[in-house]
């Protein structure tokens, strides 16, 4: 059994009267992929911004419950402090600079991260390597990029405090499927890398696929919880989340998982 790197217990959450969260429960273990699913209005991405600290800029405030990443409780904490410790939000929207540069959105992630010019210098070294676009627009208003080039660039500026857990808030969201498979190839890259990931997304398909351990959030309320193959082989999960009516399209649907989940990362890409 592999320990947990975040713990999650009993988490409530509120935006004034309206409960968000009720007694909540999520694990994710070290090294991995975990993927949040549920429909519009779950609760998965004030799960996000409850261990991120940022409920409150968007009116919301959790109400009971902890946080806990390794030794560290987060619960009470600042955003910058949650950052500091190690756990960075890519939050849903591709939400960049759009004025600023691409330069200057990566510079804008080493705020509030430990270490000084060396290790900035590495971590830009990284997401380059990661993102090469970034470093050929490195001069280009972020604005202008399209729509998967921002994608890249919200999740670069994250990777540039160095996290050991990065917090993905739908990376697949209106974007066409190649781009998005695209960005699911990036997401096992950084974590080969030794980055956990925990990851909201709506596409339960392509989360299953990313995901070693998975849940499915209902109101508020964590409805099931386990093994990310496990729950892509529940006929509920299938029927519910993945559209999957019947048997022989349940196993054309698991047979296209398999495939996908075999196929080589891609290590260098542009848009």
């Amino acid at each position: 059994m592999v320990a947990a790197v975040l713990q999650v217990r009993e988490l409530r959450a509120d935006y004034g009267p309206v409960r968000a969260l009720a007694a909540v429960s999520v694990d994710v273990p070290q090294g991995a992929v975990t993927a949040v699913l549920g429909g519009n209005g779950a609760g998965k991405s004030t799960l996000l911004r409850a261990i991120s600290g940022t409920m409150r800029f968007h009116g919301g405030a959790v109400t009971a419950g902890s946080i806990t990443f390794g030794e560290q409780r987060l619960t009470g904490r600042t955003p910058a402090q949650i950052v500091a410790a190690g756990v960075v939000q890519v939050p849903e929207g591709r939400q960049v600079f759009a004025r600023m540069t691409v330069a200057d959105n990566l510079r804008a992630g080493l705020l509030g991260a430990a270490g000084g010019r060396g290790a900035a210098q590495k971590s830009l070294a990284r997401v380059h390597e990661l993102f090469p676009v970034l470093a050929d627009r490195a001069h280009q208003r972020a604005g202008l990029l399209s729509g998967g080039e921002q994608q890249m660039l919200a999740m670069g500026r994250a990777l540039m405090a160095r996290p050991k857990l990065l917090l993905l808030d739908e990376p697949s969201l209106g974007l066409a499927p190649m781009m998005a498979a695209r960005i699911a190839d990036t997401i096992r890259e950084i974590n080969a890398q030794g980055t956990s990931v925990l990851l909201v997304e709506q596409n339960a398909a392509l989360a299953l696929r990313l995901a070693s351990t998975a849940c499915v959030l209902e109101t508020g309320t964590v409805a099931v919880a386990g093994d990310a193959a496990e729950l892509a082989a529940s006929d509920e999960v299938r029927r519910r989340y993945l559209g999957v009516a019947d048997e022989d399209a349940a196993a054309d649907a698991e047979a296209g998982i398999a495939e996908e989940a075999e196929r080589p990362v891609l290590r260098r890409w542009v848009a």
